[in-house]
């Protein structure tokens, strides 16, 4: 693969530069929840607007097709760092395709892209705090030389009154987790809660990813 088909690291650290300083771990007084950590925004937040961003990632609005790839269910919960609910948090997420494309001009990637999958979705949070979206698992793919990205999915979840966190979701038990630079800049402690298990509920893989907002004080 030459250099044009790579994402480089600094790339995508600079994408995020600056996110570092909004993921708050919060003191381990009584009461008090630890923040999800930061990881970076990354290249490929989308730049331009699109008419579906509904939580139903596999099926766009006028097609009749779904998206390539195994259909998965992620839920969650915004609690501040009280560990009470948010309500009306906007969580935003974007990712690849079940190739490993994203729906995004500047991705180098040659892989397959796929015009069903609608790769970007924003929804608020209920009065307890609650999300849901559906999607597909994506792919892994090609960053640079030796380093993989395995599959994740990036989210920026924001509410006024909160610090904003950018981060990234990823599948508990990847090997490639393991050798991921962007994870591993995680505290190791910390990582746990960026990892998300899923079992199947209903024939959907099912998986649940609660995140944390530190109060504006």
């Amino acid at each position: 693969m030459t250099n044009s088909k790579k994402i480089s690291r600094r790339s995508i650290l600079s994408a995020g530069a600056g996110i570092a300083a909004t993921a708050v771990t919060t003191s381990a007084l009584a009461g008090t929840a630890v923040s999800t950590p930061a990881n970076p925004e990354g290249p490929f937040y989308p730049k331009h607007k699109q008419l579906d961003k509904d939580t139903d990632l596999t099926m766009i609005e006028g097609h009749t097709e779904r998206a390539q790839g195994q259909v998965i269910r992620i839920t969650g919960q915004v609690l501040d760092d009280n560990g009470q609910p948010v309500e009306g948090a906007l969580v935003d997420i974007w990712q690849a395709n079940a190739n490993g494309r994203y729906h995004h001009e500047d991705d180098p990637n040659p892989a397959a892209t796929d015009p069903n999958f609608q790769g970007w979705g924003m929804v608020k949070t209920d009065e307890k705090g609650r999300y849901a979206f559906t999607t597909i698992k994506p792919g892994a793919y090609p960053a640079e030389e030796g380093w993989t990205r395995p599959p994740h999915i990036h989210y920026k979840v924001s509410r006024r009154g909160y610090r904003e966190i950018t981060t990234q979701m990823y599948f508990a038990g990847e090997a490639l987790n393991k050798k991921d630079a962007l994870l591993l800049e995680v505290n190791e402690d910390l990582r746990n809660m960026m990892e998300v298990y899923f079992t199947e509920v209903d024939g959907v893989p099912q998986g649940d990813f609660s995140i944390v907002l530190a109060k504006v004080t």
